[in-house]
């Protein structure tokens, strides 16, 4: 699971293009020439997918083998996180909700800017942040907890039943041994009846 792009925007019907306020991407898992060309792509999603969601509304579009998280609010200000397939969309729109508000507390006057990027360096800090889903959000902890108690409780299950089989499998030799030893008890009785030592 690994996020590679973040982006805010400005949007409104006043603009023909979304602005990207703050774009700050992790390419690190790309070649130095490729490099480029992905930021390239990761803007060119950023500035089409704001552009085709509707103010108040959030969406997850995948194309191959990424999704593009996109959350545009009522008020214009738009998010955009760009991760693998295997990140939860859950924790991809709690990133943009509270990357979105704390923008707005930090730059109040950013529905009149019109220059690209920004600094923004909490941006920075929620990309690093948030590379680990389950260390960044509570609830995917839990859930991941959840998966790693029942996959313990899972494997105890099977080794107490693996258990109970070679119980069973004690149980019916020892009745195989009561039995032998009932037969080897009348066996010597009679042996001993059939001869008397003086």
């Amino acid at each position: 699971m690994k996020i590679v792009g973040i982006a805010i925007l400005r949007t409104g019907k006043e603009l023909q293009d979304p602005i990207p306020l703050v774009v700050v991407n992790d390419l690190s898992s790309y070649g130095f020439f490729q490099r480029q060309g992905v930021k390239e792509m990761l803007n060119f999603f950023a500035k089409t997918f704001t552009k085709r969601t509707n103010p108040g509304q959030r969406q997850s579009i995948a194309h191959e083998g990424y999704v593009v998280h996109c959350y545009v609010r009522s008020d214009g200000l738009a998010g955009v996180v760009t991760s693998d397939a295997e990140y939860p969309s859950r924790v991809a729109f709690v990133l943009l909700t509270q990357l979105l508000e704390e923008f707005t507390a930090s730059k109040p006057q950013w529905k009149t800017l019109s220059s690209e990027e920004q600094p923004f360096p909490p941006a920075d800090d929620y990309l690093v942040k948030y590379q680990n889903p389950a260390a960044a959000d509570k609830v995917t902890k839990i859930q991941q907890d959840l998966d790693e108690t029942t996959a313990v409780l899972h494997k105890t299950i099977d080794a107490v039943l693996e258990r109970g089989t070679k119980l069973d499998d004690l149980v019916a030799r020892s009745d195989d041994l009561s039995m032998q030893s009932k037969m080897f008890y009348k066996q010597a009785k009679k042996t001993k009846g059939c001869c008397v030592i003086s």
